[in-house]
């Protein structure tokens, strides 16, 4: 059910206008046809695919910010949404068996949200606040919930390598495939457990008033600063003068709170007074910007294009590969995730400014979740359905990077609160990793045993 009581939807004409402002992104979606006249005109060869690749990659951005703000619209009906649509990309890829572009991209997504995504969050926020803070329980859950996921994938690794030397090959692709299986039912049984805990049995938990929330702290003006300079000079020439013993920070503390010219007081009713619109406008209905039925069709038609695309797009990845320009590993690790959650990114910066880093937390970590806990194991079990060998076997390379990158957001986090700098550190930690990325050429043996 929705928090807030809900407005009547505005008349066709201003829905249609909403959508079509909706963001400047939207000047991207020239590129569609662009892409699909390509894709049926040109001949099949390297060159030509990287054109295609370029132009369906540009069309997936502003499909993805539609299908962001149709979907807010429709959360705004029946709650917030518990779990994003999955990407398109990675299912046509599954098809096509492209199976090391999915484990890839899944890895990637996970990346992407930790580092970049969490990184600009802190960086965007520490702009405008000094330290900003979050639930320290919520956070220390999520961080054990992401290790978990990233160990079940670190398993089957190190059951290659350890047991690999005394296994025949194909007993061993079998027996990995069915600890795979194995642990992607219990993931998605935790999962369950996980959506139980935050939405009925600890609810309050993840709420932005909880008292476990540490407060934000805004930087101190340059006037502020003079005042507290002249008071505390004032402080201490009195001490002086009449040979007190009093420590100064008494004195500019609950004592000088009774003083007419106290300043912790002058701020406590400013805080009380920028308090009091905040609960009238909590008591404000949503206006939304479409109807239900508007909203339900722009949903069908952005994930039918979506999925045309996204098609041409895995179409076009061989070839880019076979020209030497990009390799596999990077366009799955960098260049899908960041298209394909570019819509979450864009929405998670923008109220972290806002001061609503805990919904910024909730977009970036509780995406992370969602992917490690529901879409890898939903995947894998999809896979096993339609007889492709998906196995929990990522490279191991890349488990190891996911594995130290998500100790490194733990220590990050631990403390329930972000600075700017903290933030600049995940975004270079990202930019690391897609230098190393570049270069990177993948597991042959791997890819062996992730033949169809």
């Amino acid at each position: 059910m929705p928090e807030k009581p809900v407005g009547a939807a505005p008349p066709l004409f201003q829905q249609i206008k909403a959508i079509v402002t909706m963001s400047w992104l939207n000047v991207l979606l020239a590129c569609i046809p662009v892409s699909w006249a390509l894709h049926f005109a040109l001949p099949n060869t390297n060159s030509n695919d990287t054109i295609i690749f370029v132009f369906s990659f540009l069309s997936i951005i502003p499909l993805a910010k539609l299908l962001a703000f149709a979907t807010d619209e429709l959360s705004m009906r029946v709650g917030q949404t518990l779990a994003g649509l999955l990407n398109a990309t990675l299912i046509i890829a599954l098809v096509q068996c492209e199976l090391q572009i999915v484990q890839s991209s899944l890895i990637g997504s996970i990346l992407s949200n930790l580092l970049l995504v969490l990184g600009m969050c802190f960086f965007a926020g520490g702009t405008r606040f000094s330290e900003q803070g979050f639930g320290i329980s919520v956070t220390q859950l999520n961080s054990s919930l992401l290790l978990l996921s990233v160990i079940a994938v670190l398993i089957p690794a190190a059951f290659h390598f350890t047991a690999g030397e005394q296994i025949d090959d194909p007993k061993e692709a079998k027996d990995i495939l069915a600890v795979s299986h194995g642990t992607a039912i219990i993931l998605l049984f935790i999962y369950g457990s996980y959506l139980v805990f935050q939405l009925f049995s600890h609810k309050t938990l993840y709420d932005e008033r909880h008292p476990d929330v540490f407060k934000s702290t805004q930087y101190e003006s340059r006037e502020k600063k003079k005042a507290l300079a002249a008071n505390g000079d004032a402080a201490s020439q009195v001490t002086e003068g009449n040979g007190s013993s009093i420590p100064l920070t008494s004195v500019t503390g609950d004592r000088f709170q009774h003083s007419p010219t106290g300043s912790v007081s002058h701020e406590n009713d400013v805080e009380a007074a920028t308090a009091a619109p905040s609960v009238s406008e909590e008591e404000e209905e949503e206006v939304p910007q479409m109807s239900v039925p508007m909203t339900i069709g722009l949903l069908v038609v952005v994930t039918v294009l979506v999925a045309v695309t996204a098609e041409f797009l895995v179409d076009s990845i061989n070839g880019i590969v076979e020209g030497g320009h990009i390799n596999r590993e990077f366009i799955g690790l960098i260049l899908l995730p960041i298209v394909g959650n570019a819509a979450e990114h864009v929405t998670a910066v923008t109220v972290s400014v806002e001061d609503k880093l805990t919904l910024s937390l909730g977009v970036a970590v509780g995406s992370s979740i969602q992917i490690a806990l529901f879409v890898i194991p939903f995947i894998v079990t999809l896979a096993w359905i339609m007889g492709k060998p998906l196995s929990l076997l990522f490279d191991p390379f890349e488990s190891i990077v996911l594995f130290f990158s998500v100790l490194v957001v733990n220590y990050v986090v631990q403390d329930g609160k972000s600075n700017w700098l903290e933030g600049m550190v995940l975004m270079c930690l990202y930019l690391i990793l897609a230098v190393v990325f570049w270069y990177y050429p993948g597991v042959t043996e791997l890819g062996r045993s992730l033949m169809c």
